[in-house]
């Protein structure tokens, strides 16, 4: 129901507006009610389908894949009552493609606090483990620290940023809480979901969609069996990344390798556009051009991808506007 989602509302005359917000309200009893019994309720739990796949569609630029990947694996993970594991998702690609941003929307739209639910917990080498020589510390701590939230709340998402950045041998604690055992440390945590994020990968996934440019294909047409692969191997082989030597990988821990595609122009200009609009300005012809004409693409023959993806496009704006 539109009036149920969070991010992408059909603004229509006041009338309509209010027909919709006492729908809204109805809905909204009647979701109290049902929460009592159902069990993705949760804690502050919320899962809006609708609004994350809204979203997705409209501010996503070309990412296919992605997006096709996360809803499925989401929704088969909440709507399944009794999962025999937690949900485990490994974001993979170049940078400003957009991985950041689908991380921050699950926890939009999957919590009704969003990024500041207490149940949504964001580590980041830099913040959380600045020096490798505290490993040991680090390990201790963040076993506690997840094993104490499950105990708190088992629908709990975990987001781990950067993870070729993380120090060796820490990710190896998370191992006993993505498998498909009952109980760890006596936490139930099969509900629990795990996002974690790399550049790792980026430059294979960039490869194959070159290749594909090259030989007239569309990206569209680019499948995960093309791209998974390749992206196991630049994480098996990179001992900088969190998952080295961390058994996640060799033992199948990981639900879906979700690959973010190198951006395009037309992409850029679609990230342009968006932001103006969240701006609330008008679009403006010689804007849109002046931040596509700053922008760096690369290979130096084709000129054919965005450097950073769109994560430039709002500073660029700013300072053309």
């Amino acid at each position: 129901m539109a009036a149920a989602t969070r991010g992408c509302w059909p603004w229509g005359s006041f009338l309509g507006l209010l027909g919709l917000l006492s729908v809204a309200f109805a809905a909204w009893d009647l979701a109290s009610l049902h929460c009592n019994f159902a069990d993705f309720c949760e804690c502050d739990f919320r899962p809006d389908f609708q609004g994350l796949e809204c979203d997705l569609a409209q501010h996503l630029a070309g990412q296919h894949l992605a997006k096709a990947l996360v809803v499925k694996a989401l929704k088969s993970f909440v709507h399944d009552p009794a999962p025999t594991k937690p949900l485990v998702l490994s974001l993979h690609g170049w940078t400003g493609t957009g991985k950041s941003y689908v991380s921050s929307l699950l926890a939009q739209y999957l919590f009704r606090g969003g990024l500041r639910s207490p149940h949504v917990h964001h580590f980041s080498p830099v913040i959380h483990f600045p020096h490798p020589s505290h490993i040991e510390r680090y390990k201790k701590d963040l076993k506690s620290w997840i094993q104490g939230n499950l105990t708190a709340c088992s629908r709990s998402l975990f987001l781990f940023d950067e993870m070729d950045k993380l120090p060796p041998g820490l990710m190896e604690v998370l191992r006993p809480f993505l498998g498909s055992s009952w109980v760890v440390y006596g936490t139930n945590y099969r509900k629990a979901i795990f996002i974690f994020i790399s550049n790792t990968g980026g430059e294979q996934i960039n490869q194959a969609v070159l290749e594909a440019w090259h030989n007239r294909r569309d990206r569209e047409e680019i499948r995960l069996q093309e791209l998974e692969p390749a992206i196991s191997r630049a994480v098996l082989d990179n001992p900088h990344h969190g998952f080295w030597r961390s058994g996640i990988m060799e033992e199948h821990l990981l639900d879906a390798v979700v690959p973010f595609l190198p951006l395009q122009r037309h992409h850029v200009r679609h990230c342009v556009l968006n932001e103006l609009a969240q701006l609330g300005l008008e679009p403006r012809d010689e804007v849109v051009q002046a931040v596509l004409e700053s922008t760096t693409f690369f290979p130096e023959d084709e000129q054919l991808f965005s450097s950073n993806g769109c994560k430039t496009v709002a500073s660029r704006i700013a300072f053309f506007l």
